[in-house]
């Protein structure tokens, strides 16, 4: 008899599949001797559809909403019936004995492989995988010690309720919008707020008004003391200015504080987005990808979409050997924590009850070389592995230190810092600066001479806008999403062409605006988002109905259809042009999508739409690396970059050997002619690049 394994993706079936010794491979699954593995292509089953429940629901009419299902069923995607139709097969065979869940370890995870055992009606025993790393180690693990499905019974209702809730909430608000003001006008339970949320910024952008203020500076011996306050009247500044010439320094107080900054935890997901927004200006969405590679394909790092930022205490044992396996890209950072064999100095890190359904991210036992990732995999490991590494290092110790002057009866201070003990903050390669201020010469009483009083006059700011790192964190201050969904809740938003990217910053649009201002204000609030996402939370934990937490979204979806039906606010199009549609006269829309602008009839009942312009491909220009032009000549396809002037056939494209590749053949190929007396390296490396061609 054999256990049928379904995985989220191919790549994740493939890999436990060769650890447990299923090889014979089939279009649907790998079998083996105990083990048939097959896989889910992402989510294989949805919500039905309104049309699915009523033919007459497939035209949009005001007067058919709120939609609201007795019963809520689903059905295959279209796209990937074939798969789901291969699983439904294979657990019709009758060697088959139970099912193991080992999709992702998570909310959404479960659900996928609930809606498919509930589809295929499966009635014998199901047992879960539950690992937060994709190594061999873990894999074997995880397959010894297997959990009863029960144990996520309560995960799996709360991943219904978020995708009810989304449903019913999304699909009518958006639905009447659209209707309503005759333009593709989406809102939803979480993306909604997140959007109010930059709404408000913009709004405290606009009403700010700068005034000027001013910082007052005394130098002493090439030091700069300063001011206690800034000022706000000029003639305040000028009488300071005129009472302090040419006076002395007198040093009324020195105050010293021991201060001790601790190892900072390793990441969750959101704060590694928010890093990496910040550092390398990636976007959330190009963070969740590039480290779901570094998870999946290069299985160096554990579970990616965790909110938790500590440990459990049985990984104590693990420490040395995911020391050793960063080791081989860190060596200077590593080699003088070795000694101590792996014992971790930030105590605290380790806490189970803070360890949510996975632990934070840090580095897997599997070590790493460089040449096989690219740039942007190495900016995410190195991130994830220095501050791995942080909590083995001590606490960064330093004294702060205040000086307080007097000059002619007016109040100056210095502040500066002096440090004790580096700690972890060597793993940083920013330098820390040290106090310059001289002390030992320094006591309380002493007069010093000064070399200039003078100010700097400044305007007061309005507060930026928000970058994504900003965003993300009030998301998670809000609760709005989850780690998993915040990037996509932003890509959305984006794609709607309700906020939009301007140098790193997110700026919301007309459209978005608008948006704002049609829906109900208990849409669009923050407070109560977050506080059905701690329900969904306490759902997940057994604490809470979800039978309840429904029913409240029913009502609320029921009195955001009324508000928007009577409401008699207006709606412009922001993106009209002067192009008039060939089919019906009216006028066109230019939206942007992803290869390029298209126009789009205004009128829904139309539909018709072109490119405007060339479009967009995903060939990049040798040399700015931007997107090339798709066009078509007399002499066939080809690519162009209008700002370099470059121009490609479209079959020119070489086939590229990766890195991982070429460190293979590098190896096979030395191996092969190592008893060639001077065949040095790079002629077996360019024999087999050579021969890969």
């Amino acid at each position: 008899m054999k256990s049928l394994v379904l995985a989220e993706k191919p790549s994740v079936a493939r890999e436990i599949a060769r650890v447990l010794g299923s090889n014979r491979k089939n279009k649907h699954y790998i079998e083996g001797d105990r083990y048939i593995v097959t896989w889910a292509l992402g989510h294989l089953m949805e919500l039905k559809m309104p049309e699915d429940y009523d033919s007459g629901y497939k035209t949009w009419k005001m007067e058919d909403l709120p939609i609201i299902p007795k019963h809520m069923g689903i059905k295959p995607i279209k796209n990937t019936r074939h798969q789901f139709q291969a699983i439904q097969q294979l657990a019709k065979r009758s060697d088959i004995k139970d099912f193991i869940i080992a999709t992702d370890a998570g909310r959404e995870g479960e659900l996928v492989a609930r809606w498919i055992l509930e589809k295929i009606k499966w009635k014998k025993p199901i047992q879960r995988l539950w690992i937060s790393s994709q190594t061999d180690r873990a894999i074997r693990d995880g397959f010894r010690h297997l959990k009863p499905s029960k144990n996520y019974h309560d995960l799996y209702q709360s991943a219904v309720c978020r995708a009810k809730a989304d449903w019913l909430i999304g699909l009518n608000v958006s639905r009447a919008l659209t209707t309503k003001y005759h333009d593709s006008l989406s809102a939803g339970r979480v993306q909604t707020p997140t959007l109010f949320l930059n709404y408000e910024r913009e709004k405290l952008i606009k009403a700010f008004k700068p005034e000027p203020y001013w910082t007052i500076f005394a130098t002493i011996g090439g030091i700069k003391a300063t001011y206690k306050k800034n000022l706000y009247q000029e003639q305040e500044v000028k009488d300071i200015l005129a009472k302090t010439k040419d006076q002395r320094a007198v040093i009324k107080d020195i105050t010293r504080k021991a201060k001790t900054e601790r190892q900072p935890l390793p990441y969750d997901l959101t704060e590694l987005q928010r890093d990496a927004n910040r550092r390398f200006g990636f976007s959330a969405k190009k963070t969740s990808n590039v480290l779901q590679n570094l998870y999946e394909r290069h299985k160096l790092v554990t579970y990616p979409r965790t909110d938790s930022r500590y440990l459990s205490q049985d990984m104590k044992q693990t420490m040395l050997d995911r020391l050793k396996a960063v080791s081989s890209a860190f060596q200077q950072e590593v080699q003088p924590v070795l000694k101590n064999k792996g014992n971790v100095v930030a105590k605290s890190v380790f806490n189970d009850a803070k360890v949510t359904d996975h632990h934070a991210i840090i580095p897997t036992e599997q070590p790493v070389y460089f040449s096989d990732l690219d740039s942007d995999e190495q900016k995410l490991y190195r991130l994830i592995a220095l501050r791995f590494l942080c909590l083995f290092y001590p606490s960064f110790k330093y004294e702060m230190i205040q000086v307080h002057l007097e000059i002619a009866g007016e109040q100056f201070q210095l502040k500066e810092k002096q440090i004790i003990e580096d700690g972890f903050k060597k793993l940083e390669k920013t330098r820390v600066e040290d106090s310059s201020l001289p002390l030992d010469q320094w006591r309380v009483g002493k007069t010093l001479s000064i070399q200039e009083v003078y100010s700097e006059r400044k305007m007061t700011e309005p507060p930026l806008r928000f970058s994504e790192a900003d965003l993300l964190s009030k998301m998670e201050k809000y609760h709005l999403g989850t780690p998993a969904t915040r990037a996509e809740i932003i890509e959305r938003l984006l794609s709607q062409e309700t906020i939009e990217r301007t140098n790193d910053r997110l700026i919301v649009t007309p459209k978005g605006k608008q948006l704002i201002d049609l829906v109900h204000p208990s849409l669009k609030s923050p407070d109560l988002t977050a506080e059905w996402e701690r329900k969904l939370e306490n759902i997940a934990k057994g604490k809470e109905n979800p039978d309840i937490f429904l029913k409240d979204i029913v009502n609320q979806t029921k009195q955001l259809i009324q508000d928007i039906k009577h409401s008699d606010q207006s709606y412009k199009l922001h993106n009209l042009t002067g192009s008039k549609c060939p089919e019906c006269g009216s006028l066109m829309k230019e939206i942007k999508v992803r290869n390029g602008k298209i126009l789009v009839c205004s009128n829904h009942e139309c539909g018709h739409r072109k490119h405007k312009g060339p479009k967009l491909s995903n060939r990049r220009c040798p040399h700015c690396h931007k997107k090339m032009e798709f066009h078509q000549g007399k002499a066939g396809a080809y690519f162009q970059c209008k700002p370099c002037n470059v121009v490609q056939k479209a079959d020119e494209k070489k086939k590229k050997v990766s890195k991982r590749e070429e460190r293979q053949l590098l190896n096979k190929y030395s191996q092969k002619n190592n008893s060639t007396v001077g065949n040095s390296l790079a002629d077996a490396l360019k024999q087999a690049l050579e021969e890969k061609k």
